[in-house]
């Protein structure tokens, strides 16, 4: 951020709320809609803040801040234009109750900054501006390339490989977790997030392998091995506790049902087999969501890496004015995309870069 918006910023008196963490305020603003974007984008630019959204009447943006050498996002600010008024709003990323002033900070820091920007631009230089955005929204810059590099070699995708790969990955950290759970401490909420995480960083290697990207069924896959994981936790916490304590064996069910009628222990509060129950609810919710998100950005990253930028570029911009995409497909085959299957990919690909932006606006 630029010295004097700092300086600014320590003069302005927050607004603190309890209950709901985000703050909005409006103002007019005499200028276009086409104009009004790129301003915005500019202002952004000077307050070091991160944009992940933006259409025509709109733009979402997300502040960062490091603590303790980690960067993380701490407000969402949504910036909408409305025939000359403009809605500011910023939320808290965080799971606080009471906002101690940093929203009203946000919002009031950023219209300061948009009408510093703004002025910076007499009426010839808007002008141009709106030259300039019109060109770009309607890439009337762009040249169609005569040649578009060539397709890879198409692969058949593979479920077989995923599902036999996500069989065996969720026995094995069922065993490990199991092993942390007897003989090292287990930290509920710490260990369901790096299950997820591991969850992901394996299906990787299976999406990569196997070439299959359909993300509705590896949804449904994700759900099979994330409960798979910790059923088989049980199971094998099951066989090392007869193993190593020499014990009469009894069936995993009459296991089942001996933890839950010693409940869950925290410190010295039982909370008996509703508090057991509710703790595997929570892994299970929570794993799902950490791996789940990963695994999506991790497709839609290995989806855009198989298709080059130059290819993408191209259907944009056809998709842009206005072709369906049938015609798009017949440009392709112009160009030597003649395979269905690398088509499809080109697709998959188009959506892959709308699915990331998706998963930036996630609050």
């Amino acid at each position: 951020m630029e010295e004097r918006l700092k300086d600014y910023e320590r003069t302005i008196i927050r607004k603190h709320s309890f209950g709901s963490p985000k703050y909005k305020e409006d103002f007019h603003t005499s200028l276009s809609q086409t104009i009004f974007i790129p301003i915005v984008e500019k202002t952004i630019l000077k307050l070091g803040w991160d944009i992940v959204y933006k259409d025509e009447k709109s733009i979402e943006a997300k502040r960062k801040e490091k603590s303790l050498g980690i960067e993380r996002w701490t407000e969402a600010i949504t910036i909408t234009f409305n025939h000359g008024n403009v809605e500011v709003k910023s939320e808290s990323l965080g799971n606080e109750m009471w906002d101690n002033g940093r929203n009203s900070k946000r919002v009031k820091l950023f219209i300061h900054a948009f009408k510093e920007t703004e002025n910076e631009f007499d009426r010839e230089a808007l002008n141009e501006l709106e030259k300039e955005t019109e060109a770009k929204n309607n890439w009337d810059d762009y040249v169609i390339p005569d040649h578009l590099p060539a397709p890879h070699a198409s692969r058949k995708k593979n479920f077989s490989i995923v599902s036999i790969g996500s069989l065996i990955i969720s026995l094995l950290l069922g065993l490990v977790i199991a092993t942390i759970s007897i003989h090292g401490i287990y930290f509920i909420g710490v260990f369901e997030v790096l299950v997820g995480i591991s969850l992901a960083y394996l299906l990787k290697y299976l999406i990569k392998w196997s070439n299959f990207t359909e993300i509705k069924k590896m949804e449904y896959l994700l759900m099979g091995m994330v409960f798979l994981t910790y059923f088989s936790n049980q199971y094998f916490q099951f066989e090392i506790i007869l193993l190593e304590n020499n014990l009469e064996r009894i069936s995993f069910f009459e296991f089942l049902k001996i933890r839950l009628e010693q409940g869950l222990t925290i410190k010295t509060l039982n909370t008996g087999w509703i508090g057991l129950i509710v703790s595997w609810i929570v892994q299970l919710v929570l794993t799902y969501y950490v791996a789940f998100l990963r695994l999506l950005s991790i497709i839609t990253t290995y989806q855009l890496e198989k298709i080059p930028v130059e290819v993408l570029d191209f259907c944009n911009y056809h998709f842009i004015k206005g072709k369906s995409e049938q015609e798009v497909r017949n440009e392709l085959s112009k160009k030597g995309w003649t395979l269905i299957e690398n088509q499809n990919e080109v697709f998959e690909a188009v959506g892959a870069i709308y699915g990331k932006i998706e998963l930036g606006r996630l609050k």
